[in-house]
């Protein structure tokens, strides 16, 4: 099993920017697909954004595309997601995930997530 904690949520104004990190341990995430997901209350979890093990491709939730960018370092077991251009539409809880897939926008692919970090953007 891997345990994530996600870091740098926060409230920023729209426009702004943040950089979310996921610290991975208990193995090598460098197996594994990583990906980023959000949810609002009263709504199904988002796929956002997910990275390959090798983290040689990535794909991205339309609405984010040019605007967040995923990453990764297997040799420090960290994950990222770097925000910019923030929208209100963006607030959410943000969660990292794990998983041994090549489905990377599929949620019921990842087994290991973490506890979240709130984004709220600011209008």
């Amino acid at each position: 099993q891997v345990r994530l904690i996600e870091s740098g949520g926060g409230l920023v104004q729209a426009g702004g920017s943040l950089r979310l990190s996921c610290a991975a341990s208990g193995r090598s995430i460098n197996t594994y697909c990583m990906g980023w997901f959000r949810q609002v209350p009263g709504t199904e979890r988002e796929f956002v954004a997910g990275i390959s093990w090798s983290g040689s491709g990535s794909i991205y939730l339309d609405s984010v595309k040019g605007r967040f960018t995923i990453s990764r370092d297997n040799v420090k077991n960290m994950v990222w997601l770097q925000m910019n251009s923030l929208k209100p539409e963006d607030t959410a809880l943000y969660y990292c995930a794990a998983a041994r897939t090549t489905r990377y926008s599929d949620k019921d692919q990842y087994r290991d997530w973490g506890q979240g970090t709130q984004v709220t953007v600011s209008s």
